[in-house]
């Protein structure tokens, strides 16, 4: 039986806990963040966090100490997340890939929405289909008629989920058949692409400085429009293939039942580190595009992340893609 003044004992506590979060949330940071990069060193995912975290880190007062923790297209860094304590001290740099695309491809021991509070969107970043410098064709129309002409001769490189994906989409748009060889990360793809070791590979932009040096080349960009940074390479809608529009975005998230008040405080650090002009320019020498300041809000994170799982699930499925 609940007496009364068992009741007010249970409500004190509550109030109780109440009060300490709230303190808690006036007090942070007070002592270093820890953000997971569930990709591997070195990466464009490494390379976007330390530029934002760094800046993050002057308007907290409190320095963001970067952890790249990979394997399992960045599944274990993911779930480390959403197992951590939620105090503001263990935050996540999250993308497609980890947090819509292996909710399709894996069973994880986590809810890749419901285990994570979304605190911005950061940047989109297109994917450009690379080749070895010797693939004989000129330009992607030419690369479809010989792939078909040469079914199962060519070989792809597939460092994570969003390469599988975009990769066999273009597989089963343009009609060829060619290997897909799995790689730990897209430095190791990129090495054997210049060597010659693969003939294609879709992938982030940092690999243009090898198609200036003319040690591999580049047909096509994901984007819808010609993107900013190389006008020269034409998107795959000019060439007649508009399902291949692909961005993959990157965001913050903490883990589930983080306090508001310290999701805000976090997220005003993001506003700030993204209108930095030395932060944009960093970010703009990735390739990267920042999303809109209106869109730089947890809603809009959620939003994101809650349409590409209604698109991309679904066609996953359908189309049978695998991880592997």
């Amino acid at each position: 039986m609940v007496t009364r003044r068992h009741f007010l004992t249970a409500s004190a506590a509550c109030l109780g806990c109440a009060f300490a979060g709230i303190a808690q949330a006036q007090g942070y940071p007070i002592r270093p963040i820890t953000m997971i990069v569930p990709l591997g060193a070195g990466s464009v995912s490494d390379l976007v966090a330390r530029v934002v975290a760094d800046r993050m880190a002057k308007s907290l007062g409190q320095p963001i100490i970067i952890e790249n923790v990979s394997g399992a297209d960045g599944s274990i860094g993911t779930g480390r997340v959403a197992r951590a304590r939620p105090d503001g001290y263990t935050i996540q740099l999250g993308v497609t890939g980890t947090h819509v695309l292996n909710g399709a491809f894996y069973s994880l021991p986590y809810d890749v929405v419901n285990d994570f509070a979304p605190i911005s969107p950061l940047v989109t970043l297109p994917f450009v289909l690379f080749a070895r410098k010797t693939m004989p064709a000129k330009d992607v129309n030419e690369l479809i008629a010989w792939l078909k002409a040469n079914p199962n001769e060519a070989s792809a490189g597939v460092p994570a989920v969003g390469q599988r994906l975009v990769t066999a989409f273009f597989q089963k748009e343009t009609g060829t058949l060619f290997t897909l060889v799995p790689y730990r990360g897209s430095a190791p793809a990129i090495q054997d692409l210049a060597a010659g070791q693969i003939d294609l590979l879709f992938n982030p932009p940092d690999a243009l400085p090898l198609v200036r040096a003319g040690s591999i080349k580049a047909y096509a960009v994901t984007n819808e429009t010609r993107w900013l940074q190389a006008p020269d390479i034409p998107t795959f809608v000019e060439r007649g293939l508009p399902a291949l529009s692909w961005s993959t975005w990157y965001g913050l998230f903490a883990p589930k039942g983080t306090p508001k008040e310290i999701i805000d405080r976090l997220n005003a650090a993001i506003v700030q580190a993204l209108a930095d002009p030395l932060v944009r320019s960093r970010l703009a020498d990735l390739g990267c595009e920042i999303f809109p300041r209106e869109q730089q809000t947890p809603e809009a994170l959620r939003a994101l992340q809650k349409a590409q799982i209604k698109k991309w699930w679904p066609l996953i499925k359908e189309f049978g893609i695998k991880a592997e």
